[in-house]
């Protein structure tokens, strides 16, 4: 990779950076769906959207609350890393400021919980400032994606492009079972849709770190 930075103090330390996004898609999958769901009795990964976990009377809301910092850390960490090691690589310096900015903006998700499926179900509102940060999100999460695949060759970009299928698909998915919870109804698969449609992007950041660090350790990609 032109410009890429070579051994030394400088890349380990964006070597560390780099780490923070296998950490961050580790802590998302271990925090939410093991800690935080073994909190919430009767809580169901299948039909139950993941926000619910951290919803207005989620009995894992605090718990979540609590180590909400470690994301946009973790975040803004990694697409730091992501912008050192990209050198001459427009994409990759671009990738990486979207990543410090989705986790600034992250931040503003604990103002804007889900509202409770108890209280949808009285005919509370769902909360705009939720779907509003939900549909920022998957825009930065394609962004992220599709301009890192520009730096790289055919294989990565092949495995870019499903990623972004299958986030849009499986995420078109969630939304028709979300309009379901809205109107006072059931969501048998919204919980697994919504699962499907975040792995790639997590699977995304492990992978993203193996390619960058293979290029820092050998010089070139």
């Amino acid at each position: 990779m032109s410009g890429t930075v070579t051994p030394g103090t400088g890349a380990r330390l964006t070597q560390v950076l780099l780490a923070c996004g296998v950490l961050y898609a580790a802590l998302y999958v271990i925090l939410n769906d093991v800690v935080a769901a073994s909190l919430y009795d009767g809580y169901d990964p299948l039909s139950q959207a993941i926000s619910e976990l951290s919803a207005t009377d989620s009995p894992a809301r605090a718990f979540l609350a609590a180590v909400f910092p470690v994301w946009p850390v973790l975040m803004v960490a990694f697409g730091t890393g992501v912008f050192r090691a990209a050198g001459g690589r427009r994409a990759l310096r671009t990738t990486g400021v979207l990543l410090v900015v989705q986790g600034i903006v992250g931040l503003l998700w604990l103002a804007f919980p889900m509202t409770s499926r108890s209280d949808i179900a009285t005919g509370a509102d769902n909360g705009v400032g939720h779907l509003v940060m939900t549909a920022l999100t998957i825009v930065l999460i394609l962004s992220e994606i599709g301009i890192s695949a520009l730096a790289f060759g055919w294989r990565f970009r092949l495995y870019a492009a499903a990623g972004i299928v299958i986030v849009v698909v499986f995420g078109a998915l969630t939304a028709v079972q979300a309009s379901a919870l809205a109107a006072g109804g059931l969501t048998p698969w919204m919980g697994l849709f919504e699962r499907i449609s975040i792995a790639p992007w997590l699977l995304w950041m492990t992978v993203l770190h193996f390619t960058l660090m293979t290029a820092i350790h050998f010089g070139s990609s």
